[in-house]
């Protein structure tokens, strides 16, 4: 389990509004919308878009209401974006006011008002860090489609790459046939080092894989395989957005370990 202190509420607000505006760039940059997203092939930039605007508008819906269960998409008002395609200027006010409808609404209920939430921690608490990783990571995927240049807040990265531990640790406790399972078996351990942060940010993971499942903690030790970089690309290559031969980073020790690790632990 993580002994890091999570960000604040506020932070992971003004995360969400920075980290949107970042995305806005991209849509604004002239990148051609329809480009494929290599590390989501299924969509274009435009989709992508779309369903991330769409996502901030459903979370700020469930938390200016304080649902006691999950909103339905056809209950959010402008959830498919405009109806123009190709429209970036449609498509980026769109994406503003999706980012300041569930900034605002984040900020006004305060990280402790009760939201549903699929996790089992039901607080609006839980959707400001829930949502500031989702911009993070979907931001990487349009960002480096485009061919721009992509990084994020070492304390950001490192709280993106905990918290993906923490479901993956909730989805062994409560989802029976979730694919995490499939990690149980000899003991095998994966070391996360990024090698370019202040003294003051946990940025080393050791990752333990045994029959009892997947547990985790901060620190550094020898392990069975390595993921070394710089966070930033330490955070993209454990979120299965680069490959794990991308110059950026180097992986020690047996590879195979890692890479079923990615194969079995698949949120985000």
């Amino acid at each position: 389990m993580s002994g890091r202190t999570r960000l604040a509420h506020a932070r992971y607000c003004d995360e969400i509004a920075r980290q949107t505006g970042q995305l806005r760039a991209v849509v604004t940059s002239g990148t051609d919308l329809s480009r494929t997203v290599p590390t989501t092939p299924d969509w274009s930039v435009e989709q992508l878009v779309r369903h991330l605007g769409g996502a901030l508008r459903w979370v700020a819906l469930m938390v200016r209401t304080g649902a006691g269960k999950e909103a339905r998409e056809e209950d959010v008002p402008g959830f498919e974006g405009p109806e123009a395609r190709g429209d970036a200027a449609a498509l980026d006010a769109w994406l503003a006011e999706s980012g300041d409808l569930v900034v605002s609404a984040l900020r006004e209920a305060g990280p402790d008002a009760r939201v549903w939430s699929w996790a089992g921690i039901e607080n609006a608490g839980f959707w400001a860090r829930r949502v500031t990783h989702e911009v993070t990571v979907h931001r990487a995927d349009a960002t480096l489609a485009a061919g721009l240049p992509y990084e994020v807040a070492p304390e950001v990265a490192a709280d993106a790459v905990d918290e993906w531990l923490e479901i993956v640790e909730w989805a062994q406790r409560t989802l029976p046939d979730d694919e995490v399972h499939g990690l149980r078996g000899p003991l095998r351990t994966i070391h996360l080092h990024a090698t370019d942060t202040a003294p003051g940010v946990a940025a080393e993971w050791l990752i333990r894989l045994d029959e009892e499942g997947v547990s985790w903690s901060h620190g550094h030790e020898k392990a069975t395989v390595a993921l070394r970089g710089p966070l930033t690309w330490v955070l993209l290559a454990f979120y299965r957005r680069i490959p794990l031969d991308h110059p950026r980073i180097e992986v020690l020790g047996e590879r195979a370990v890692l890479e079923h690790w990615l194969e079995r632990a698949t949120f985000g």
